[in-house]
């Protein structure tokens, strides 16, 4: 990996985060959706007023961290130099995390171009509808792309907690998130109010723009893997003297 290539990496991977983020921008536009009961990808809804912007903002950020992923994937070329030892390629970067870093890239630009056609957390007829199958196919498909997202992501967090700072504590906090978004859920699917779902939801997403954050900074100090280690001296005669 050449010392351009960790920057570059790095740059698509704080771009994600910033505009995978960009659902914080409801606290400035008039959504009209209630943030602590209302599921994130309910803004990127086909009958909302914001739904291009948002599910531009996905795509986007599905098309960037695709891209990291595919930068950290290349293979280096290995110096072949007599008397010269290189670094393993990869270092902490696994090809596991690689992969999965990847799928949650392309799973979340899938994710963009299969919107809800409406918000049945805040819309009765909408949760009928939806509990009756009587609304679009990209509803399930929806479903399937973000819980591939969800997964892949948190492969990904697992598997390059070393490399990113702080990996251990955002991989906590997300794999906590997570429990809290699935009972939110079912709480709601039982009948409930959703036991704060959508601040759930949001901790959720946004503990995931912060670790891709910080995967971007680790992978700019991190050592580059295609440095040669300095080379052995030819052991003298006055060397090997006791």
């Amino acid at each position: 990996m050449t010392t351009s290539r960790p920057f570059a990496t790095a740059v698509l991977l704080s771009l994600a985060a910033l505009i995978y983020s960009a659902w914080v921008m409801e606290v400035v536009l008039p959504t009209a959706l209630p943030p602590a009961h209302t599921y994130v990808s309910e803004l990127a809804a086909t009958d909302q007023p914001y739904t291009t912007l948002f599910r531009t903002a996905d795509l986007v950020a599905g098309v960037l961290a695709a891209a990291a992923a595919t930068l950290l994937s290349v293979r280096t070329r290995t110096r072949t130099r007599m008397q010269t030892r290189t670094r393993p390629r990869g270092g902490p970067v696994t090809r596991t995390g690689r992969v999965a870093l990847l799928l949650f890239g392309v799973a979340t630009a899938v994710d963009s171009r299969l919107p809800l056609s409406c918000t049945p957390t805040t819309d009765p007829e909408c949760a009928a509808r939806e509990a009756g199958g009587l609304v679009p196919w990209t509803h399930d498909a929806h479903t399937v792309s973000s819980t591939v997202a969800l997964c892949a992501i948190l492969v990904a967090m697992a598997t390059l907690t070393r490399t990113a700072r702080f990996g251990p504590a955002l991989l906590a906090l997300e794999l906590a998130a997570t429990v809290w978004t699935l009972a939110a859920v079912a709480a709601l699917e039982a009948g409930h109010d959703g036991w704060g779902l959508g601040i759930a939801q949001r901790l959720q997403v946004g503990v995931i723009a912060i670790w891709l954050g910080a995967l971007a900074v680790s992978l700019l100090r991190a050592p580059t893997p295609d440095a040669p280690l300095p080379a052995h001296r030819p052991l003298r005669e006055a060397d090997a003297r006791p």
